[in-house]
């Protein structure tokens, strides 16, 4: 049970199945708030509250805040909390929901890595050529955020068709088609370009570089490094920032994706 405003609300811990874990998290919450057991103008219980309660992990939470924030019945006010904004939902129906953001990051972390390193093994000089040409497009993208994400995704699709496996191709190409797919992730992308987070080219020379050498395990290690890098900056870019709870919070979440 959690206590809103003196009352104590039921709450079913999510279970592993077919639907995802978060998209069972938002409904049940969402049923509580059109039910009337969280009002207009309270406060959700923390996250920690709420992962605890629910049994889930964290980002698990994050990811089904991000879901009730497309529905219109929450809002998140940084440095206070998450707030119910309305008892009905904008379209009177769920939103449909794809792939979690943070687990997407996930997937990518450990497909591209092992993409890139077999990509290193197989490199041409034309394949360098091709990727160098869509780093310069980053550079001279600028601040035009857009056409740097473009040259960002062509970018990992190209290492991903130099491996010469049609599979593993396949693979990257439906992570980012998710990722275009997802509701949840534009919402999260803009959160992201609202706090800075944008493609970084240093990060992509290293990954180029690293190719270069022919070093599978150097590539790999750039590549997840890289991914990682974006994960993090994610979880910093919609963190709620629950002043007493920050420095806690963000050191779990660093050691659910091992970012120390």
């Amino acid at each position: 049970m959690l206590e809103v405003g003196g009352e104590a609300i039921p709450i079913v811990p999510a279970k592993a199945g077919n639907v995802r874990l978060y998209a069972q998290l938002a409904d049940q919450i969402a049923k509580q708030i059109v039910a009337g057991q969280y009002k207009v103008g309270d406060r959700l219980p923390s996250e920690r509250e709420l992962s605890q309660a629910f049994e889930v992990s964290r980002p698990t939470i994050r990811e089904a805040i991000i879901a009730l924030e497309l529905d219109g019945l929450v809002e998140v006010r940084v440095g206070s909390g998450v707030y119910v904004r309305s008892q009905k939902r904008q379209t009177g129906k769920p939103t449909m929901l794809g792939v979690g953001p943070f687990e997407l990051l996930e997937a990518r972390r450990a497909i591209e890595g092992e993409a890139c390193a077999l990509a290193a093994e197989r490199m041409t000089d034309e394949d360098c050529a091709t990727l160098e040409r869509l780093l310069v497009e980053m550079v001279e993208a600028g601040d035009d955020v857009p056409t740097a994400e473009r040259a960002d995704w062509q970018f990992h699709l190209a290492i991903a068709r130099i491996t010469r496996n049609s599979a593993m191709a396949s693979a990257v190409e439906a992570l980012w088609e998710a990722r275009f797919a997802s509701p949840q992730q534009q919402l999260l992308a803009d959160k992201a370009h609202d706090a800075g987070v944008v493609p970084r080219v240093g990060e992509h020379r290293a990954i180029l570089d690293a190719l270069r050498t022919r070093n599978p395990k150097a590539a790999k290690t750039a590549m997840r490094l890289h991914i990682t890098r974006v994960l993090d900056e994610i979880v910093v870019a919609t963190e709620v920032r629950e002043a007493a709870l920050l420095s806690e919070r963000m050191q779990a979440r660093r050691r659910m994706f091992h970012l120390e």
